[in-house]
């Protein structure tokens, strides 16, 4: 009896000890190292990936809201103009007191004015056509930002979007500036190579104040948008193609 249950404890104990410990041979402690390391460069690569996913995005600058805030109403005035005319024009059933002013800018640039419009001249109506579309633009970007956009403070301009609709609206925003930007050039170079025949008449300082500086604030800051939304675009490439490069690497 007593034999009987010392073999069973025996056994019991046998079948519940831990085995023996192995004497680790070259082979296994490389194929763990091996392991170990593919562990650690699949963390070290989904966190890369993470945080190159999460780290892109778009904000516009007070500039260029402020900008889009007064020039956005301008140019429908203008766009309004050009494409009601001659109803918009003096003697016109629409030019009071909506395009009153005009009066005096269709003296000054003769493309805006009876002297081009008698001529049938359609270069006028298709930069206004332009202009409509380049708006359209410039409103699809501010919603996408807009209702997109998380807020990171109090204040308008700190509204962030990230992400594919973040890459939309800055590429839409991008694209509508080169279009500002080409169309104020080409306007200004249809002018030059016309032998300034719409607004050679001018005094120097009418022509500095009624048409350079007016036509200019075109250029100067639609040109600024340029650069801002090209550089978040160039940050956005960058940070994908720097991302894939690590993955492949590792």
């Amino acid at each position: 009896m007593v034999s009987t249950r010392s073999a069973s404890a025996a056994a019991r104990f046998t079948s519940e000890s831990p085995p023996p410990y192995e004497t680790p041979t070259p082979a296994t402690t490389a194929a763990g190292k091996l392991r170990s390391r593919k562990t650690a460069a699949g963390a070290k690569t989904g966190r890369s990936s993470a945080a190159a996913g999460g780290s892109w995005s778009h904000t516009p600058s007070p500039l260029t809201l402020l900008w889009l805030t007064v020039s956005l109403p301008l140019v429908a005035w203008d766009t309004g103009y050009i494409l009601l005319r001659p109803h918009s024009m003096p003697g016109g059933s629409l030019h009071w007191p909506v395009w009153h002013l005009y009066e005096l800018y269709g003296r000054v640039d003769g493309m805006y004015g009876f002297k081009q419009w008698n001529l049938n001249n359609g270069f006028t109506a298709a930069q206004g056509t332009m202009n409509l579309i380049e708006s359209l633009l410039y409103i699809a970007y501010l919603g996408l930002w807009y209702r997109n956009a998380q807020p990171t403070g109090q204040k308008l301009a700190e509204r962030v979007v990230s992400g594919r609709l973040g890459a939309l609206a800055a590429l839409i925003g991008f694209s509508a500036a080169v279009m500002t930007v080409s169309k104020t050039v080409l306007y200004w170079l249809n002018e030059g190579f016309s032998g300034f025949d719409n607004i050679g008449h001018n005094t120097l300082s009418n022509l500095i104040f009624l048409w350079i500086i007016p036509n200019g604030l075109w250029l100067v800051f639609p040109s600024y948008m340029i650069y801002e939304f090209g550089a978040d675009i160039v940050r956005g490439l960058d940070q994908a193609s720097g991302s894939s490069v690590s993955i492949k690497s590792e």
